[in-house]
């Protein structure tokens, strides 16, 4: 995480000026050249300072969006093009029965494609009208396997 500055110390460094010290908040800020111009003007004769009582939120957002900039290389803007890589369900399935020896239950391909039951009939009727899979039957048990040809 890029360093940040805060609002409350830009404040402290204000009331320096109390002392004789003005400008603090704004070299803190960033902004070397004013906070130059304020240490040796005494914060433009003490208008400026009273003006950056106003300012320094401002002066703040900006140094940490300066900042934030900097650490990432570029200045902050919404990642719109990003799309997570999804794999299509029928992908899944295909998969799921590949790793187990090209024969799934029911309970199998719910686990490995994630879908709802009824999206999950419609995925193996589709692939039963592509000929991926056939319904057959466990020879032992006669519960209902389908078999891809992975």
């Amino acid at each position: 995480m890029p360093p940040q500055i805060d609002t409350g110390v830009a404040y402290l460094l204000w009331c320096i000026c109390l002392f004789g010290f003005c400008g603090g908040q704004r070299f803190y800020a960033g902004k070397i050249g004013s906070g130059l111009l304020y240490l040796f003007t005494f914060g433009l004769f003490g208008f400026g300072q009273l003006i950056d009582l106003a300012l320094i939120p401002g002066m703040v957002n900006e140094r940490n969006q300066t900042l934030r900039g900097r650490y990432l290389g570029y200045a902050p803007q919404p990642d719109v093009g990003a799309v997570a890589a999804t794999t299509p369900p029928m992908q899944k399935l295909l998969r799921a029965a590949k790793a187990n020896g090209g024969t799934l239950s029911l309970a199998q391909a719910a686990l490995h494609t994630e879908l709802e039951p009824a999206a999950l009939q419609a995925l193996l009727k589709q692939a039963q009208q592509l000929e991926y899979a056939e319904v057959t039957n466990d020879p032992q048990t006669g519960a209902v396997r389908y078999r891809f040809d992975v």
